[in-house]
């Protein structure tokens, strides 16, 4: 399995409150072939930023919450971690 980030433009008022239902459906629409790591909200951008594990894009496009608006796909190459350089 890749790593994926998945890119959602939600607007610069989203809340936690509102992204709660969201993340329940999203999470009941897993597969193997596709499981949501974790997500970061860009108040400033206006974008929620969501890591995946995924066989492939169109994987995590098929799990995906009918009607979140997606911006992007994109498969990551590799990680750099801080503490990989202590």
């Amino acid at each position: 399995m890749a790593k994926y980030l998945a890119v959602h433009p939600v607007g610069k008022d989203f809340t936690l409150e509102a992204g709660e239902p969201l993340a329940r459906e999203g999470k009941a629409r897993l597969t193997t072939d596709a499981y949501w790591i974790k997500s970061w909200y860009a108040p400033e951008e206006g974008k929620l930023y969501c890591e995946w594990d995924a066989k492939d894009a169109e994987s995590i496009r098929e799990a995906l919450v009918p009607g979140l608006p997606t911006e992007g796909i994109y498969e990551i190459a590799f990680i750099v971690d801080a503490e990989d350089y202590r």
